[in-house]
């Protein structure tokens, strides 16, 4: 029986642990309903700060108005974050209550 070598040949094959990952959590960017914030502004800003076209933000726009919220887009906690404090300071900037806030989807 041929005897195992002491020593390591290079050819042994190791199982590497595989580090578990978790997909990263996503988060919603909510627009919230005003009584003061016009209409036009808030499709202004959907256009503006998410990229929509008229018909998809005055959608929203109307989601907004009649659910008392409406969902601007998905994204990363960085790029929810950043849009979020876009839209406040623009909102702001241009006295308007309009708030936005983020959610964990």
């Amino acid at each position: 029986m041929p005897h195992a070598p002491d020593y390591d040949d290079g050819n042994t094959l190791l199982d590497t642990a595989k580090p578990k990952l978790k997909r990263p959590k996503r988060y919603q960017v909510i627009l919230l309903n005003d009584d003061f914030t016009p209409m036009e502004f808030v499709v202004l800003v959907l256009q503006e700060f998410f990229g929509m076209d008229e018909q998809k933000a005055h959608a929203i726009m109307l989601a907004v108005h009649h659910d008392g919220k409406g969902v601007c887009g998905v994204f990363s906690r960085e790029v929810a974050e950043m849009k979020v404090q876009q839209v406040n300071q623009f909102s702001r900037a241009h006295k308007h209550p309009l708030m936005c806030q983020l959610e964990v989807v």
